[in-house]
C-alpha cells in the first residue's frame, strides 16, 4: 500500500555546514563541484560531440507540463506542475550522468595533477584539452575504474571512464536490464554479472577493487564525490527557475519529488537545493512499495536496516530503485533536510510513464515516473495535509510549484520502450 512519511526532524533553517561522514560539507562544496564541471567543459565536446552545442555542459531542460497536470487530476488550487527532465541528459541518458561523471572527472584530475599533466591554478581550455592527449591516455590506461550498479550509474561511470582512456568495469546486479549491459559492452566496458541484488554487486566490486592498487572503485553507498556531483544541479536549476519567473519563497513554496534508489543522487540534489533556498524548498523521495530502503532507514532508531527485514521482496520494474539498503552517508546528510518519503506501486509507475508520453511526449523509464504521485499525495493524504499545516503552507498552495525530477530514459531501445507502453495498456485494461 503506497504511503507518505514526513520527516519530524526536518529543520526549516538548514545548517551552513552539514556533517557527511568524516567531514562536513557546505555550499562551497556544491560550488566546487560545479567549478570542476566548468574546468572540464572544454574537453568534453572532444570526447562527446553531442556536447558541442552546449559548450561541454551536461544539463537538462525545465519543462512546464500542463496537460499532464490536468491528466493527473492536480487542480490549479494545488499549484503548478513542472518537470526537471534529467531523463534526457546527454552522454549517459540519466540523472547518474551528474554524480558518476563528476567522480570520474575528479579522479582523472587528481591523477593528472599528481603526475604533472596539469598544475594547480592552470585551468585554461588548452590545459584540460591535454587530458585527451597521448600522455594522459597512457597514464589513465594504467588504471581501472569500477562500480557496482543496477544500470544507470554503471552507464555514466563506464562511458566517461572509457572515453578518457581508463579501463572500466561495471558489476551489475541480477535485475539490471540486458540493453544496459549491451550498451556498456559496445563501449568497451567490462560487465561483471552477479546473481544477487544491487547490494551484493556493490560488495563484490568493492572487494575486487581492494585487491588491486590500480583499481579505483566508485562506491555508490559511501561516495561523497558522487553526492556533491549531484548537488551541483541545484545551481543550474536556480538559474532555470529565475528564467521561467518561478519564485521560491514563503508565499511560493517549491516542492521537489525525486526517485530514490540507494539515495546518493536525490540526497545530493536536496542538499544543494536546501543550501540555496533554505526553508522554501521541500524535497520528497519516491520509492517502490517493495524497495523503500530510504524510508526504512529514516524511520529506524539506529543501525542500517534492509527492506528484507520487513518482509519486502525488493522486486520492482524500476530497476534503478531496486535497492535493499540505503546509503548511510546519504541518510545522515538528509536527517535535518529531507521533508519526507513516499512509496509508489509498480502499476502506477507504468500508468504515469504512459501518461508522460501521451500528454507531453516525455519518453521515460519506469523508475523515472516515480515522482508523479507526489503532488497529489502531499495535497490530499492525511500525512501530506498535516505537513502543510505544520509548515503553514495551506494558503500558499495556489502559488506553489511542484517539480518532478525524471531520472532516466533517453537511451531505452525502441522495442524496450514499446514494451513499457504495452504493459501500461494491459494494466489499464
Amino acid at each position: 500500500m503506497p504511503l507518505l512519511w514526513c520527516n519530524p526532524a526536518r529543520a526549516d533553517a538548514p545548517p551552513a555546514a552539514q556533517a557527511a561522514g568524516e567531514r562536513s560539507i557546505s555550499l562551497a562544496d556544491v560550488e566546487a563541484a560545479q567549478a570542476r564541471f566548468a574546468r572540464f567543459a572544454p574537453l568534453l565536446p572532444a570526447l562527446f560531440p553531442e556536447l558541442a552545442e552546449t559548450a561541454g555542459a551536461i544539463e537538462s531542460p525545465l519543462l512546464a507540463v500542463p496537460a499532464m497536470q490536468e491528466s493527473l487530476g492536480l487542480p490549479p488550487g494545488h499549484g503548478r506542475l513542472w518537470v526537471k527532465a534529467d531523463h534526457s541528459l546527454p552522454v549517459a541518458g540519466s540523472i547518474k550522468a551528474r554524480g558518476g561523471i563528476h567522480e570520474v572527472l575528479e579522479f582523472a584530475e587528481n591523477l593528472a595533477l599528481r603526475h604533472g599533466l596539469i598544475g594547480p591554478g592552470r585551468c585554461a581550455p588548452e590545459d584540460y584539452l591535454a587530458l585527451a592527449g597521448p600522455d594522459a591516455r597512457a597514464l589513465f590506461a594504467r588504471y581501472q575504474v569500477a562500480v557496482g550498479s543496477t544500470g544507470n550509474l554503471g552507464l555514466s561511470i563506464g562511458v566517461m571512464a572509457s572515453a578518457l582512456g581508463f579501463r572500466a568495469a561495471v558489476h551489475m546486479s541480477s535485475d539490471a536490464k540486458a540493453w544496459k549491459k549491451a550498451r556498456l559492452r559496445n563501449r568497451g566496458v567490462e560487465v561483471v554479472e552477479h546473481a544477487g541484488d544491487y547490494e551484493e554487486a556493490v560488495a563484490a566490486g568493492r572487494r575486487q577493487a581492494q585487491q588491486d592498487p590500480f583499481t579505483y572503485f566508485v562506491d555508490d553507498e559511501r561516495s561523497l564525490s558522487l553526492l556533491l556531483g549531484y548537488s551541483a544541479a541545484a545551481l543550474h536549476l536556480r538559474g532555470q527557475l529565475e528564467a521561467h519567473g518561478i519564485r521560491a519563497d514563503a508565499d511560493h513554496p517549491l516542492f521537489v519529488y525525486l526517485p530514490c534508489g540507494v539515495g546518493g543522487a536525490p540526497a545530493g540534489i536536496t542538499f544543494g537545493m536546501r543550501q540555496l533556498l533554505g526553508p522554501h524548498v521541500h524535497c520528497f523521495f519516491a520509492e517502490p512499495t517493495q524497495s523503500p530502503c530510504f524510508l526504512v532507514q529514516m524511520m529506524a532508531d539506529g543501525g542500517n536496516p534492509s527492506v528484507y527485514d520487513f518482509g519486502l521482496s525488493n522486486r520492482t520494474e524500476a530497476d534503478g530503485l531496486a535497492v535493499p539498503r540505503a546509503s548511510e552517508l546519504a541518510a545522515a546528510v538528509m536527517r535535518p533536510l529531507l521533508s519526507g518519503v513516499f512509496t509508489v506501486a509498480d502499476d502506477t509507475l507504468f500508468a504515469h510513464l504512459e501518461l508522460a508520453w501521451r500528454t507531453q511526449g516525455l519518453r521515460i523509464e519506469p523508475s523515472a515516473a516515480a515522482g508523479f504521485s507526489g503532488p497529489r499525495m502531499l495535497c490530499e493524504s492525511a500525512a501530506g495535509r498535516a505537513y502543510l499545516a505544520r509548515h503553514q503552507l495551506e494558503t500558499a498552495m495556489p502559488q506553489a510549484t511542484h517539480l518532478v525530477w525524471t531520472t532516466g530514459g533517453l537511451f531505452v531501445p525502441p522495442a524496450e520502450y514499446q514494451g513499457f507502453l504495452d504493459k501500461a495498456a494491459a494494466l489499464a485494461a
